[in-house]
């Protein structure tokens, strides 16, 4: 038993190692037996994804017949082509496997999720089994289930499946334009860096000196600049002036010229007192001679 299991899990191995890669010449060749599904074969060629199917090596597609197909050509270039990608899936199911799946839903990628443009689950499909029966549908919530499997095409196993559906599958939001990604960008050179030496001998700015302008200078006169801002001048002291002598009033003068008036009439009373006291003595004196 081991054995066998060993020699199946071999041959599987070798099988995916040598089996060919998907190629443009073998999608083509798979479609040009049957002339049904000619308009869907033409669409992938116009495209060209052919050319990027071809970089995939198990690769699953859902074909359109011609008349189903229709309601579905006269969408503009970049839709249609986002359309077709999500026809695209990006893994091996055949019949065989199909009719093996059980009753349950499951999500496949498509090519189109490669884009990175994918949102809201279009880039992927809903496959349910259903009462023996396989539908497909687009992955966005409540897109309905309306594409039916019908037959296998073309089949290489683990490497190219072409299966019939019963109509197209159109998810939401596929309007969108599959662009290249930009270019990286271009880095800026950083600037040199200072060397250690200087870069820690250099002085650092003074916290003073941000705060504090210098003194102008002899020059800063005829700096404009300078002009512009107001200077404040100290305030100067004056020089203390001796204020004069009060001047003499009227009434003082009138007090000093009493006074003088008053010691001048008491000198002549002392005078004419003592003149009149020699002559009475003088008088006496001659009558006693």
């Amino acid at each position: 038993m081991g054995l066998n299991a060993s020699f199946s899990l071999l041959s599987l191995t070798l099988l995916l190692v040598f089996s060919p890669i998907v190629t443009a010449d073998n999608i083509t060749h798979a479609f040009e037996k049957y002339s049904n599904f000619s308009t869907m074969s033409d669409l992938f060629t116009k495209t060209k994804l052919t050319l990027l199917i071809s970089k995939y090596q198990t690769i699953t597609l859902l074909a359109v017949s011609n008349k189903a197909i229709s309601s579905i050509t006269n969408k503009s270039a970049i839709e249609l082509k986002n359309i077709l990608m999500t026809h695209v899936i990006l893994d091996y199911y055949d019949e065989l496997k199909l009719k093996g799946m059980k009753e349950k839903s499951i999500m496949l990628t498509t090519l189109y999720q490669t884009t990175g443009l994918g949102e809201e689950m279009n880039g992927f499909l809903n496959c349910t089994k259903s009462k023996g029966r396989v539908y497909f549908g687009s992955g966005v919530k409540d897109s309905p289930l309306n594409a039916e499997y019908v037959t296998t095409l073309y089949h290489n196993p683990f490497n190219l499946s072409i299966i019939h559906i019963s109509k197209p599958i159109v998810a939401p939001g596929l309007s969108l334009a599959v662009l290249p990604p930009p270019p990286p960008p271009v880095p800026l050179a950083p600037a040199p860096a200072p060397a250690p030496m200087e870069a820690a001998m250099a002085p650092g700015p003074s916290p003073m000196n941000v705060a504090t302008a210098p003194a102008p200078g002899p020059g800063d006169e005829d700096n404009p600049s300078d002009a512009a801002v107001p200077k404040l001048t100290p305030e100067t002291e004056s020089p203390e002036v001796d204020s004069p002598a009060p001047t003499p009033s009227a009434d003082n003068e009138k007090i000093e010229a009493a006074d003088k008036a008053g010691k001048t009439s008491s000198s002549c009373k002392a005078r004419f007192s003592f003149e009149v006291v020699l002559l009475i003595v003088f008088f006496v004196s001659f009558a006693g001679f």
